[in-house]
């Protein structure tokens, strides 16, 4: 079972791997969420000023693939680097327009992990959530 100790040692070694030219402004906090078919993930500031990741509670599952967790964390850390629920200044006026996600990813050598992700959420992610 994937927990948030898990999630944290992800995170280190994405951030390391890809991201390890931006600097961490503000603390990350990674935490499994509630379990819902739309979204994987997110990020949202607190009144801390922490960024708080929340991963979809049915990552959890160990027959969910660990590259599902870190795409979605590399996704969600470009949403920090980009000034979005962080202490960093905000890049875009809109979190998703134009691909930016995804073009970022790509740039910083993800573009393997983003097109397993898109795979698997096609042909592997009914499945789950039907078995939910």
């Amino acid at each position: 079972m994937h927990d948030n100790h898990f999630l944290r040692e992800r995170f280190l070694e994405i951030y390391r791997r890809y991201f390890s030219d931006i600097q961490l402004k503000n603390k990350v906090v990674l935490r499994f969420g509630r379990k819902t078919k739309t979204r994987l993930g997110s990020i949202m500031l607190n009144r801390k000023k922490e960024s708080i990741v929340t991963i979809n509670g049915l990552f959890r599952d160990p027959q969910v693939p660990v590259f599902m967790i870190d795409a979605t964390l590399a996704h969600e850390f470009v949403h920090y680097l980009h000034g979005f629920s962080s202490e960093k200044e905000q890049l875009y006026s809109y979190p998703h327009r134009g691909g930016i996600v995804d073009r970022e990813l790509k740039k910083r050598g993800l573009a393997e992990i983003l097109l397993k992700q898109k795979i698997w959420l096609k042909e592997e992610w009914p499945k789950i959530i039907r078995n939910r």
